[in-house]
């Protein structure tokens, strides 16, 4: 199997939910950063992208069912290079990046672009067809930005709990309480907004043209423990303790890595941020989808031959504070001083089909940044029950 290297990695700022991107196609979107990373590399000849794979949670609207395919014909790419839409919901960006890799390592590529997209306030609203023809009473019309819809009657109750309700089930069945939620969320505003600060996304994040947003919109570095304590539980309204505050919020962005294999890096003539390890995807009770990660790392460490003491960082998806804490209670072992070292999805956002391909690009670039040899994972929790890993190594 061929090695398989992360050349490059950009991404959009990431607006909040009908913020500085709400005007922005999601297919816009995925062209822009695709345009911008090919553009970074100027002796890559676009005709030679094998293919382009993007990650998308929803493909019901705009994005036109295969977004990827969108984005190269619009960022003007060759027509003769393809494009492939994956979707596993939250961790569809991290797929698409992992399907990139095994088509360059198994030689049906030498390089690839891979990322992934969403627009949570363009996600349409959706029109069951009716069972018969011109039916007399009203009909329900669904909203596609986030959870489930349509329910298929033989699913069991217990499995299609809201995400909010599968965070609180998380928090009640760890012990994780509310002032520790509201702690891990303030130190995830934090470390975003003084990663900000000392320009450590700079070389990173691509503002998307005809918007004036060039940082993450929704970081906030005024956030204090007390007005995070004055919001009020947004599932449960008895002895709640998910919050607005201490949840990832709603968000659109883009995010695109460039693949390659050592005879693409000869051609580019760069040095890679890292290498492609090892990656594992895993299932658990689709209500307490945020577990998810937690079998997954271990499986895509022991791949690797790596251990979590071993891990000089980890993107950890930031679902939910109870989420993301529950994970880490189970990874004793692990420097929570390695974790989202520079914010996470709590602060920076959390654009679903965008997410796993924005940790992955993240952990490539504080690999490349520590200028030595290191190890990096990135990881998520997936709606319905998944988790996703992947291994990224700095030789």
């Amino acid at each position: 199997m061929a090695a398989v290297y992360v050349v490059d990695a950009v991404r959009t700022p990431i607006g909040k939910y009908a913020g500085a991107l709400a005007g922005t196609r999601p297919d816009d979107l995925a062209a822009h950063v695709v345009r911008e990373l090919v553009g970074r590399s100027p002796r890559l000849d676009p005709a030679r992208i094998d293919d382009v794979y993007f990650g998308n949670a929803n493909g019901a609207g705009e994005e036109n069912r295969d977004v990827a395919r969108m984005a190269v014909l619009l960022a003007g790419l060759p027509v003769t290079v393809p494009g492939v839409t994956v979707n596993r919901l939250c961790g569809s960006g991290l797929e698409a990046v992992i399907q990139a890799a095994r088509a360059i390592a198994a030689g049906d590529a030498s390089i690839a672009v891979a990322g992934g997209v969403e627009s949570m306030t363009r996600a349409p609203y959706v029109l069951p067809k009716p069972e018969r023809a011109f039916p007399a009473g009203a009909q329900a019309m669904h909203s596609t930005t986030l959870g489930w819809r349509m329910v298929n009657p033989a699913m069991p109750a217990e499995w299609t709990v809201g995400l909010g309700e599968g965070a609180e089930l998380l928090a009640e069945k760890y012990g994780i309480g509310r002032a520790e939620q509201d702690a891990f969320a303030l130190d995830s505003h934090r470390k975003a907004a003084a990663a900000w600060e000392a320009g450590a996304y700079d070389g990173e994040v691509v503002p998307v043209p005809g918007t004036d947003q060039v940082r993450d919109e929704c970081v906030r570095p005024g956030a204090s423990i007390e007005a995070l304590g004055k919001l009020k539980p947004v599932f449960r309204t008895e002895g709640g303790t998910v919050t607005a505050g201490n949840s990832s919020p709603l968000n659109d962005g883009a995010a695109a890595l460039l693949l390659c294999d050592e005879a693409g890096l000869a051609e580019l003539g760069r040095e890679p941020l890292a290498r492609i390890g090892a990656s594992t995807v895993t299932g658990v009770e689709p209500q307490l989808f945020g577990f998810g990660p937690v079998e997954a790392v271990r499986r895509a460490l022991a791949r690797a031959g790596r251990s979590l003491g071993e891990l000089d960082v980890m993107e950890l998806n930031e679902a939910f504070a109870a989420q993301a804490l529950a994970c880490l209670g189970e990874w004793p072992e692990l420097d929570r001083a390695v974790v989202n070292p520079r914010g996470g999805a709590i602060a920076l956002g959390h654009p679903l089909g965008a997410s796993g391909a924005r940790l992955a690009g993240a952990v490539a670039h504080q690999l490349a940044a520590r200028g030595t040899a290191g190890t990096g994972l990135a990881t998520l929790c997936i709606g319905v029950g998944q988790g996703l890993a992947l291994v990224l190594e700095r030789d």
